[in-house]
C-alpha cells in the first residue's frame, strides 16, 4: 500500500501531465508494491483536482469488460473510472489530435441514468429501472504514460481508466425498445470497416457492466447520479488512429456516431 504522501504527489503528477500534455512515467513503474485500492485512491485524488480545477464528474466508465481483453492485459478485472465534463466532444466535430498522446477508439453503449444508483448489491433489475435512455458512444481511449507499465490495471484505474474522450450519438433509445444483449455494431476509419462485434461480449450483457460498476464504487463511497453517463465496455476490439481521420460506429439498433480528428 502506498503512503498518503505517495497516492497525493501520484495524483498531482497525473493531473499535470494532462494539463500540460507533458507524459510521464506509469503510476505501476514508478510506485514500488502500488495495488489496486491505491489506484483508486490516486484517481479519486485526482478527482479531486479537477473540481479544484473547476471540472465536473459526469459519468463513470467500465473497461476491460470482456474475458478476451482481460487475458490480453493480464487484468483479473473490469477496470474503472470518472467521466470529467471536459471529456465529451460533440458528435460529428472535430477532436484535436494534438491533445491526445497514444490514441485508440472504442465502439460502446452509453446508459444515462434518470435516478441514483449505488451498490452494494445492485443487479440487473436495479440498473434498467435506473437508466433513462442509452446512447451509441465511441470513447476516445489514451493515457497520460509514456509506455505500458509494470500494471495495467494499476495504471488504468490511477489515470481514469485511460479515458480520453467520449463521442455520444444523438438517437436515444428506451432500455425496452431495444435489446442490448443482442446488439451489434461496426467500428470504420475513412470507410474502412475495422472492426465487428456484438454487445454480448460485455459480460453477457451491458446491463451486468453497469451492475458490476455500481457495485464496485461503492467499495469506495462512490454512487451514480442522475444524469450521469456510464459507459458499459467496449465489444470491439480499440482502433489506433491518426490525424485527418474520420471515425464512424454504425449500430444495428442505435444508428451512427462519428468524429473527425484534427490536426
Amino acid at each position: 500500500m502506498l503512503s498518503e504522501d505517495d497516492v497525493q504527489r501520484a495524483a498531482r503528477e497525473i493531473f499535470e501531465a494532462e494539463r500540460t500534455r507533458t507524459w510521464i512515467e506509469p503510476v505501476s513503474d514508478r510506485y514500488e508494491g502500488a495495488e489496486i485500492d491505491d489506484a483508486y485512491h490516486i484517481a479519486l485524488a485526482v478527482a479531486a483536482l479537477k473540481q479544484a480545477d473547476g471540472h465536473t464528474i459526469r459519468g463513470h466508465k467500465v473497461g476491460l469488460t470482456s474475458k478476451a481483453m482481460r487475458s490480453i492485459s493480464n487484468a483479473t478485472e473490469p477496470d474503472y473510472g470518472f467521466l470529467y465534463d471536459d471529456k465529451f466532444v460533440l458528435e460529428g466535430s472535430t477532436l484535436s489530435r494534438a491533445r491526445l498522446n497514444r490514441p485508440l477508439v472504442e465502439a460502446e453503449i452509453a446508459f444515462v441514468l434518470d435516478r441514483p444508483l449505488s451498490g452494494p448489491y445492485v443487479n440487473a433489475a436495479d440498473v434498467i429501472r435506473a437508466t433513462d435512455f442509452v446512447l451509441p458512444a465511441l470513447e476516445i481511449v489514451d493515457s497520460r504514460f509514456t509506455r505500458r507499465g509494470k500494471s495495467l490495471l494499476v495504471d488504468n484505474v490511477s489515470d481514469a481508466a485511460y479515458c480520453g474522450g467520449v463521442v455520444l450519438g444523438g438517437r436515444p433509445m428506451k432500455l425496452i425498445d431495444v435489446d442490448v444483449r443482442r446488439m451489434s455494431a461496426l467500428l470504420s476509419i475513412n470507410g474502412d470497416i475495422m472492426e465487428t462485434g456484438s454487445a454480448a461480449a460485455v459480460m453477457g450483457n451491458p446491463v451486468n457492466a453497469v451492475a458490476w460498476l455500481a457495485n464496485k464504487l461503492h467499495e469506495f463511497g462512490v454512487g451514480m447520479e442522475p444524469g450521469n453517463v456510464i459507459l458499459s465496455g467496449s465489444f470491439l476490439k480499440a482502433v489506433p488512429f491518426d490525424a485527418g481521420d474520420s471515425i464512424t460506429a454504425l449500430y444495428d439498433q442505435l444508428g451512427e456516431v462519428t468524429v473527425m480528428i484534427g490536426e
